[in-house]
């Protein structure tokens, strides 16, 4: 009776683990730690559009950010060499808050002061910065392949910070 007991107890764990990998997740749509990210389109600096949902099975950081915002500008060449260093594993979609801005020229004159070439989304009216309730600058989000919201990270991140929380997802 216990044998049976226990290969029944094996075989539902098996089971539940297999349709755990093969199911997709039914995590609930927020912007907290374990939800999965809401969905967005956003035009690129290029002129392209661009949406989280197309990012789907790969690693994502967002990074919120302005121009006039120390911080934002400190942190900018460490994820650089993160995009240089992941290539196409990590997508890094940088949302600049540009209704903040000047001009859009503003946008453009830092992204070539700093050589930046990971895709730079831009924010016009803010409706993303509002919806990933976001109060202060830079705010990142870490989201997985499956979506889901990893790490949200207030502040400048290092190099460091942002290789460890990339390889922990």
């Amino acid at each position: 009776m216990k044998k049976i007991l226990a290969i029944s107890i094996l075989v539902f764990l098996i089971g539940y683990a297999i349709y755990n990998t093969v199911m997709p997740s039914n995590a609930k749509v927020g912007v907290t730690e374990g939800n999965a990210a809401p969905d967005f389109e956003l035009t690129t600096l290029d002129g392209e559009k661009m949406s989280l949902s197309d990012l789907k099975g790969k690693k994502v950081l967002v990074n919120f950010w302005a121009t006039w915002c120390p911080p934002c500008r400190s942190e900018m060449p460490d994820m650089q060499q993160i995009y240089d260093e992941y290539d196409d594993d990590v997508v890094i979609a940088a949302v600049n808050l540009t209704s903040s801005e000047s001009s859009i020229d503003t946008v453009e004159s830092f992204v070539n002061e700093l050589s930046l070439t990971f895709p730079i989304l831009l924010d016009e009216k803010g409706k993303v910065n509002n919806e990933y309730e976001v109060l202060s600058y830079p705010t990142s989000y870490f989201i997985d392949e499956e979506g889901i919201i990893k790490t949200k990270f207030v502040g400048a991140l290092s190099y460091d910070q942002m290789k460890k929380l990339i390889d922990d997802m």
